[in-house]
């Protein structure tokens, strides 16, 4: 073999191997160490499929997951599982395609940031404690009644004098009246005490976790009314009392969780009158009490 054939296969041989090495080194500088798992670029969100409503509790129709860039695309506190929403009642409404957080369904604000009145209504302020308010357990998107109460000092029983037309307040009867004159109102927003003032009112936890009776815990509930609904509310507040009644969302959805109306109680309210008459209450019997003699 001429010695310039050794030389060029010298140098083939010795360009063979330097292009064999750097191979090597480009595939190990790759490969994944198997002890190390691969870091998430994306994570399964939970998203909207329709509009939802405030006050209405998640069905499995609402919502669906996909994967969304955690870096880019996904909210912090997005939900990754639909079972963890399926069942959970919205305090604000969801827009299609919106992810769905934790946000969505927080009770426990002591603020409020915001309040959406529908068109065509008011937002009502109404106080309520644990004995008027449920508890105090009225969140952002419950339904709730309004029952109104008067006493015998604001609405007396009376006589009229038919010669002269004079007027007579009849002593020992109950003037007491009751009516449900508000129905099916949406609560728009609530305000709790400050921090500070829950503290130092606070009840003691309950032995199963809830909260025991605490008279001084009170909530401001803002429900949406018409106009005329406002002035019974507001009337009721100066020379009455209110109660509000919590109702349930299923409610105020249909079966396939459309909003609707339902179909009012109607009731007539309720007096001692009407308690004997229709309900059957006794009437306490009129005894004679035999009096021991008097000497003269």
């Amino acid at each position: 073999m001429k010695r310039s054939n050794r030389l060029v296969l010298l140098v083939g041989v010795f360009l063979a191997v330097i292009a064999f090495v750097g191979i090597a080194l480009l595939l190990s500088g790759n490969r994944t160490d198997p002890g190390t798992p691969a870091i998430a670029t994306e994570l399964p969100t939970v998203l909207a499929t329709r509009d939802i409503p405030l006050g209405v509790a998640i069905t499995t129709d609402m919502v669906t997951v996909a994967p969304r860039k955690i870096d880019t695309d996904r909210k912090p506190t997005a939900f990754t599982s639909a079972e963890l929403v399926i069942g959970q009642v919205t305090r604000r409404p969801i827009t299609t395609g919106a992810q769905l957080e934790n946000a969505d369904f927080d009770t426990t604000s002591t603020t409020l940031a915001r309040l959406d009145v529908p068109a065509g209504l008011r937002g009502m302020s109404i106080q309520v404690d644990q004995v008027s308010g449920v508890g105090t357990v009225i969140n952002t998107g419950d339904y709730v009644d309004v029952v109104v109460g008067f006493t015998t000092d604001r609405f007396p029983v009376v006589t009229i004098n038919p010669d002269d037309e004079s007027i007579t307040v009849v002593a020992g009867l109950s003037g007491t009246s009751v009516k449900m004159l508000i129905e099916g109102r949406q609560v728009l927003g609530r305000l709790l005490p400050p921090p500070a003032a829950a503290a130092q009112g606070a009840a003691s936890p309950a032995p199963d976790g809830g909260t025991s009776f605490d008279a001084t815990q009170q909530e401001i509930v803002i429900v949406g009314v018409t106009a005329e609904q406002a002035e019974i509310i507001k009337f009721a507040q100066l020379d009455g009392s209110i109660t509000l009644v919590l109702r349930s969302s299923k409610d105020f959805v249909d079966a396939n969780g459309a909003p609707i109306e339902p179909p009012l109680a109607g009731t007539e309210g309720v007096t001692l009158s009407k308690l004997t008459e229709d309900f059957a209450v006794p009437i306490p019997e009129l005894i004679q009490a035999i009096l021991p003699k008097v000497a003269p």
